[in-house]
């Protein structure tokens, strides 16, 4: 891995040194998504089952054989490992007491005049979760995912995976599903998947939101149906930073950096330090663990296109180099962390101390994996209850408070020439009704019930 020194570069030359360039995404890619995302729009069921069958190679005879039945989902609980099953189950309990704490709520307050303000919190009716596949299947993202919404009051959640040729779906992944709570499932993937959730079809209805990561098909076509539906965020490759003192064991941290390189090629692993003895022996850590690492050539591309050691002057330093990437993930493997958490402004999620490695936080900590990448932890945030309910506004004036706002309701309506505003607030604090200068209309009693307005 190379070795960048900050305190000759500075921040701006390590952000320029170890920043990926803003990717490019190919012309025919762009293309491609938005073809598939119009193309299901328009032909809705059709086309999810020939792209499922061009995609993953799955020929559905119809939309329905898409759809992942109860029995479906039984069978994959049968089917995992009793190790596996009592994993879901401890790391959805630890979820869902996390993100039950975080759960936003519904307040009211009454200002002096006898005006309540306040806040209504209402769950999403609908959501979709996007689980990834392929390569690998990835049960605590169903957790992650998933979990939230139920605990958030979501009533549906869809979740949509790509199938293996078979039609098959992970085991572990339909057991997760069963563990969080999840309502309803699919056999689809990438981008068509997107549109269906967005758009819907004759045989799958449109939710209120997607989330879920996925690769750059899914990202694009997430960004396309924004707008006509929410999503959570556009996720990139997955990232570490680990701040480490001289005391850290290089051990510990060669075998975290790998449990990042093995994700992608295009993971990024880096480590800040402030004791220049340290990084020889990460290096020999990192050359003797990579060589019994299963995804080794994987690891091993990613260090050498994405990887580096990052020289500080101390560890005040090494936390604004954190601040400037906002990484992902950000390890604090120092003697006493807690003294430089206050200084953390930017980053997904913090890891505290040499007994807390990245990798509890992407399965059983609790708080959720889908986190923001690609140094977006300067303005967003990671998943939670949040993402799956709607704020609105609640607003209730008294008569005296409407007459000691208006004077400064007239003056705001008046300088941006909006004399309707005023007029609005002027009417109701007079007492003037619908015709000016006549007296409010009272409805009155009528023999057999109702009202006459007079």
């Amino acid at each position: 891995m190379k070795i960048l020194d900050a305190r000759t570069l500075g921040l701006e030359g390590i952000a320029r040194a170890v920043d990926r360039p803003p990717s490019e995404v190919p012309v025919d890619v762009v293309r491609a998504v938005e073809s598939i995302v119009a193309d299901v729009r328009a032909r809705g069921d059709a086309a999810l089952v020939e792209y499922t069958a061009r995609f993953d190679g799955y020929r559905a005879p119809a939309a329905s054989a898409l759809a992942l039945s109860a029995a479906d989902f039984e069978a994959g609980e049968r089917a995992v490992e009793p190790d596996v099953a009592n994993a879901l189950a401890y790391a959805a309990e630890r979820i869902e007491r996390y993100h039950a704490a975080a759960l936003p709520k519904s307040w009211r307050l009454t200002d002096e005049h006898g005006s309540v303000l306040g806040q209504d919190v209402r769950p999403l009716d609908r959501v979709g979760i996007y689980i990834p596949g392929g390569r690998a299947a990835y049960p605590s993202t169903v957790l992650m995912t998933a979990v939230p919404a139920r605990v958030a009051g979501v009533r549906e959640i869809v979740l949509v995976t790509p199938p293996g040729p078979d039609g098959a779906v992970p085991p572990a992944v339909l057991a997760a599903a069963r563990v969080a709570g999840v309502t309803e499932g699919w056999r689809l993937g990438g981008a068509q998947a997107v549109a269906a959730l967005a758009y819907g079809t004759a045989s799958l209805r449109r939710v209120d939101k997607i989330v879920g990561p996925g690769n750059v098909y899914v990202a694009l076509a997430k960004t396309r149906v924004f707008g006509d539906v929410g999503i959570d965020m556009v996720a990139g490759p997955s990232e570490v930073v680990v701040i480490a003192d001289r005391g850290a064991d290089p051990a510990w941290i060669a075998a975290d950096l790998l449990a990042q390189a093995e994700h992608d090629p295009m993971a990024r692993a880096l480590l800040i330090t402030d004791a220049p003895d340290l990084l020889p022996r990460v290096e020999a850590a990192l050359t003797a663990q990579l060589e019994r690492l299963p995804r080794r050539t994987i690891a091993a591309e990613s260090l050498a296109a994405n990887g580096a050691f990052i020289l500080v002057a101390d560890l005040e330093a090494a936390v604004d180099v954190a601040n400037r990437l906002a990484p992902e993930h950000l390890e604090l493997m120092v003697a006493v962390p807690a003294s430089l958490l206050p200084r953390v402004r930017h980053a997904g999620a913090v890891f505290l101390g040499a007994h807390t490695p990245e990798v509890v936080g992407d399965y059983v900590a609790g708080p959720n994996h889908v986190l923001p990448t690609a140094g977006t932890a300067r303005f967003a945030s990671p998943l939670g209850t949040e993402d799956f309910v709607t704020r609105s506004s609640v607003i209730e004036y008294s008569p005296s408070g409407l007459a000691a706002a208006l004077p400064h309701l007239g003056a705001l309506a008046r300088v941006e020439g909006l004399a309707g505003h005023g007029r609005a607030a002027e009417l109701r604090a007079k007492g003037t009704g619908g015709e000016e200068g006549n007296p409010p209309r009272v409805p009155l009693p009528r023999r057999g019930g109702g009202d006459e307005w007079q």
